[in-house]
């Protein structure tokens, strides 16, 4: 499901749609044991406990059928947005913005982890850690984290809020259950100086055993492939405020290969410390995070 503006309809319906549309189905725990949902029959073996034998399909088939079960996987999950202004790009009636692409994407993983009784936590940063909520699997604990996802979609745009991303994850890292998955959604626009300070949190994560995905949010067509009109434009850092007037045609090539080699750091330092980057284009299909999403719990399971 490719996201488009405007974003009016209910969060919680948007991913439940996401959700519903592609992977129906595909979340289902690999491990089976005897819990609360029921999920299918097998044969009786000699040795299985005869209460879990399904008497009525006995009745019916005079053979001996065992109920199996969905297991409780118990999977702690805290989903770490960064908030900052530079996650507010595309400033456009007609797209959607990182941060709105996130929250969807946050918010279609929310109901997957509902469906399958796991618990999660939401963390909101900038400069500051503004929201950090405990790690549940209840009802309204869910709903309470997607409305304030909507919340996020839903608020004006601010300017100036600068990105501090390790101090947020310092903070996930001590305060989440060990041996938890960490999801960020990041356009990993942090100050230089800050690189190593951020990777030294990642590094943290790990080292309480936490499993880490990064979802690493761009505008494929401007802010990697930097297409503008060939044109006079005044570039804004949404963070800081400062201004460049430029021709886009006259730095294209430098800009993308200073990009290119931004992310390739990037991407040789997640790979250093085991963390899952990938990388999401705002063009592309929500589902993509759905699908990554799946595949690192499936390791896990």
């Amino acid at each position: 499901m490719i996201l488009q503006k405007p974003l009016t309809d209910n969060l919680e319906l948007i991913a439940r749609q996401v959700v519903e549309g592609f992977i129906l189905g595909l979340h289902k725990s690999p491990f089976h044991g005897f819990s609360v949902e029921f999920a299918e029959h097998r044969l009786y073996n000699q040795g299985d406990p005869l209460r879990h034998i399904d008497w009525r399909v006995y009745g019916r088939t005079d053979k001996l059928f065992i109920k199996r079960f969905e297991e409780e996987t118990n999977l702690r999950c805290c989903m770490v947005i960064d908030t900052s202004s530079s996650m507010q790009f595309p400033q456009d009636s007609k797209k959607v913005s990182k941060l709105q692409f996130a929250c969807v994407a946050a918010a279609s993983l929310i109901q997957l982890l509902k469906r399958q009784l796991d618990a999660a936590s939401l963390a909101l940063f900038d400069s500051e850690v503004n929201y950090f909520s405990d790690c549940r699997s209840s009802h309204s604990h869910y709903r309470m984290l997607m409305n304030e996802l909507q919340r996020q979609i839903d608020a004006q745009t601010t300017q100036n809020k600068i990105t501090n991303a390790a101090k947020a994850l310092h903070l996930v890292a001590q305060q989440m259950h060990k041996r938890s998955l960490i999801v960020i959604f990041s356009d990993m626009m942090d100050d230089a100086e800050n690189v190593e300070d951020l990777f030294s949190a990642m590094q943290h994560l790990r080292y309480n055993k936490h499993e880490v995905i990064l979802f690493h949010i761009v505008d494929g067509e401007q802010e990697v492939n930097f297409e503008f009109e060939n044109r006079p434009y005044e570039f804004v850092d949404m963070e800081t405020g400062e201004r460049i007037k430029l021709q886009p045609h006259q730095i294209k090539d430098q800009y993308m290969a200073n990009m290119k080699a931004y992310q390739t750091m990037i991407e040789n330092r997640c790979h250093q410390y085991q963390i899952d980057r990938v990388a999401v284009d705002l063009s592309k299909p929500v589902d993509e995070v759905l699908h990554a999403f799946l595949i690192k719990r499936n390791k896990l399971m």
